[in-house]
């Protein structure tokens, strides 16, 4: 896969917009609405993923329907900040599927580990069992949010 590096033009930002709204829409739908023929638009499709830019194509469930409607954010600090620590607690958080989100922090606390929960019980379970048993962890705080306002995995384009 190459990195992508040709700037866009108006046609690719709609194409990247569509898909990201729907990505089931057919290459036909997606050609009509951007006023090109199917087969310019599979070949610009194809020229985006090939490069990298459309990463993969995913479904997002409703978590309220999928008993999933508790979300916590929560800071986590390392007892080492070195390459190897660093590695070891990346690579054990990414085998938990409760923790849907892990940022790298620059600031008074190493990580923001975003975590879905069904209920009170299920989230002192992650909090107890996953998250204070990750390699290195010294500290979690936890945040629980009350409503999501927003949340897209659209980006910008």
């Amino acid at each position: 896969m190459r990195h992508f590096v040709t700037p866009l033009d108006d046609r690719d930002r709609a194409i990247i917009r569509l898909l990201q709204e729907d990505g089931r829409l057919t290459n036909l739908e997606l050609a009509q609405r951007i006023n090109l023929s199917p087969s310019a638009c599979l070949r610009r499709v194809k020229l985006l993923e090939e490069a990298g830019l459309i990463a993969r194509y995913v479904m997002l469930l409703d978590d309220k329907l999928a008993g999933l409607s508790g979300t916590a954010f929560v800071l986590v600090t390392l007892d080492q900040q070195g390459r190897t620590a660093l590695d070891a607690f990346e690579n054990a958080v990414r085998e938990h599927p409760e923790v849907t989100e892990c940022c790298l922090l620059a600031g008074a606390a190493d990580y923001m580990v975003r975590v879905t929960y069904s209920d009170a019980e299920d989230f002192e379970r992650i909090h107890t069992e996953i998250l204070t048993q990750l390699p290195g962890v010294v500290r979690v705080q936890s945040t629980l949010a009350l409503r999501t306002v927003k949340r897209t995995t659209a980006l910008p384009i």
